[in-house]
């Protein structure tokens, strides 16, 4: 029996990156909740560097910006997926959808506990 591995065509890394490339585009153009993503970490990460701290705080700061688009990404796959199944009403599509937004926001409360944290030790609140 042949060892076929999930029918996955070998690419090479360059390819692998082509794809990923048009998914961010893909996702850019047609997912709202992206945008706004993207926007905050543009305006966050730029606060981020500017801010009175050390480098270490704003590396932290920074870093952290990547949970919430990585979280919207996941729930933007996730969407896609189960649109791709069904487009009628089931409570378990809800539930898949609400998972993923759920997925969202828990990082976005993330996002908020960390610059709460990082910003209170940087300037010396707690």
């Amino acid at each position: 029996m042949e060892d076929k591995k999930l029918n996955k065509p070998k690419h090479s890394l360059f390819r692998n990156g082509i794809y990923a490339l048009e998914g961010f585009i893909d996702i850019t153009k047609n997912e709202t909740s992206f945008k706004w993503q993207l926007l905050m970490f543009v305006v966050l990460g730029t606060l981020a560097w500017i801010l009175p701290i050390s480098f270490v705080h704003s590396s932290i700061l920074f870093c952290s910006l990547f949970i919430p688009v990585l979280a919207e990404v996941a729930n933007s796959a996730l969407e896609r997926v189960v649109d791709l199944v069904t487009t009628d009403y089931h409570i378990l599509a809800k539930q898949a959808k609400d998972a993923g937004a759920t997925l969202v926001l828990l990082s976005l409360i993330l996002l908020a506990c960390i610059w709460l944290s990082v910003l209170a030790v940087a300037f010396h609140l707690i």
